[in-house]
């Protein structure tokens, strides 16, 4: 079993950051990717961005320039780097660990970009 804890969420102007943390812990040995997925009221989950366990990391076109997802291995962290942030970023964005069995996630954290 994998859990997932986030953090780093909240109220930021148009054009702010903010800086969201995954920590991982259980089984992560087992882990073979884990990324960011977001989901705003009325829309289905979709994905953000996510990294493998040997680095390489994938970005979903809307936030291509704008986000860097990256991990720390020795504290078993994956960070989601959020620059230039938009209205329509607002969104719970989740953390997700995907093992070859199963998906897991984190409880979700909000991130809403108004003025």
């Amino acid at each position: 079993q994998v859990h997932l804890v986030e953090s780093g969420g909240g109220l930021v102007q148009p054009g702010g950051s903010l800086r969201l943390s995954c920590a991982a812990s259980g089984s992560i040995f087992s882990i073979l990717v884990m990324g960011w997925y977001r989901q705003a009221p009325g829309k289905q989950r979709e994905l953000v961005a996510a990294i493998t366990s040997g680095g390489s990391p994938n970005h979903a076109d809307s936030v291509k320039g704008r986000f860097s997802i990256s991990r720390d291995n020795a504290k078993n962290t994956v960070y989601l780097q959020m620059n230039s942030l938009k209205p329509e970023d607002t969104a719970v964005y989740y953390c997700n660990a995907r093992t070859v069995v199963a998906d897991h996630w984190g409880q979700g954290t909000q991130v809403t970009v108004s003025s």
